[in-house]
């Protein structure tokens, strides 16, 4: 299985600051962020060159700011409820509306968007429901997998053309399975929690 790296950020103990910060501020651009780049991909003619670079830098911009915000939170000491629970759910919604535009498009296939999202709703509960019996240890194949899916989709994303369409797809079926395997890393780390709290 994979190794554990560091405890689960939703068991981050909550800062003693008020919910005004800037890693509070950079999760709410990405909420914001998330309708605007449904409409982007949904719109008419969100095939074209031009709006597929729109959407791809906004995307790229968005995921920026969720690997900043988690850093700053910690490192400064911000760390607050409405971070704990808002940052999970734009990461996920981001995320979501990328891949379904994507498959909307004919850009990706949907089983793939189908399998990554069950696995982020699934995993993001089964992280709420354990924090209550203990702490699942994060992977570090969960924050390759992060990586990788934010690679993938930027690609897809961005009309790079069809000799990197390859590659992209590449980093996508990386994706794929970095999603299955953190999933399955997840679900006996949770049995494994949840028989030692009985």
């Amino acid at each position: 299985m994979l190794k554990p790296a560091i405890p689960d950020r939703v068991a981050d103990p909550v800062s003693q600051v008020g919910v005004f910060n800037i890693p509070n501020f950079l999760t709410t651009i990405r909420i914001v962020v998330v309708p605007i780049l449904g409409w982007l991909l949904f719109k008419e003619n969100a095939d074209t060159e031009s709006n597929r670079i729109i959407v791809g830098t906004l995307f790229i911009v968005a995921a920026l700011t969720d690997i900043a915000d988690g850093t700053i939170a910690r490192k400064y000491d911000l760390i607050t409820n409405f971070g704990k629970i808002f940052d999970p759910i734009a990461d996920k919604a981001l995320i979501g509306v990328s891949l379904i535009g994507l498959s909307y498009l004919g850009l990706l296939a949907w089983w793939i968007t189908w399998v990554i999202l069950f696995r982020e709703v699934f995993v993001t509960l089964l992280r709420f429901w354990v924090i209550n019996k203990g702490v699942i240890p994060a992977s570090r194949g969960g924050k390759a997998k992060t990586i990788v899916q934010i690679v993938a989709i930027s690609m897809l994303l961005l009309p790079l053309g069809s000799s990197l369409n390859n590659l992209a797809m590449g980093f996508m079926y990386l994706a794929v399975f970095l999603t299955l395997a953190t999933a399955i890393d997840y679900i006996m780390r949770a049995i494994v929690t949840d028989r030692d709290d009985h």
